[in-house]
């Protein structure tokens, strides 16, 4: 895997301006399915427990743009774990351009922080990092690299 979790998209028109490159907001959109199917095929316990009363409150998001993208850009957006405390989790995204002759081209840089909680809704309280998630995580972790 390459260290990476890797979602797969082709850009539509509907995920562009009238200018006709992608609106930024879809990063973000982006990032959330990356996070979504990475649950879903590695983590599917969790998501259990987010029918129960685990929730994964997002509390921050940023995007850094390097190059534009248009309708029909073959993107691989792939995902890393860069911290792991105890009710908290940040993750690094590479989106990344896949050229039709093999190339790849990084067009952008995300990161995600998130918290996890439980209880009702009006009485959530933060909670530890389910086991299962870090376990699911581990492959992923960013490898630091010192100054």
């Amino acid at each position: 895997m390459g260290g990476y979790y890797e979602y797969q998209h082709v850009v539509g028109f509907e995920e562009t301006n009238l200018v006709g490159n992608v609106y930024y907001v879809n990063y973000l959109r982006w990032q959330g399915r990356c996070r979504e199917m990475f649950l879903k095929t590695r983590a599917p316990d969790v998501l259990a427990e987010l029918q129960d009363d685990l929730k994964l409150f997002t509390l921050k998001v940023d995007c850094e743009f390097y190059a534009e993208i248009t309708a029909f850009d073959d993107l691989s957006i792939r995902m890393r774990l860069v911290e792991l405390a105890q009710t908290q989790l940040e993750f690094s995204f590479d989106y990344v351009r896949l050229d039709p002759g093999g190339g790849e081209s990084l067009i952008a840089r995300g990161r995600q922080r998130v918290a996890c909680m439980r209880g009702p809704n009006t009485q959530t309280v933060p909670a530890r990092v389910p086991d299962s998630l870090v376990r699911a995580l581990e492959p992923y972790l960013e490898l630091r690299r010192s100054a």
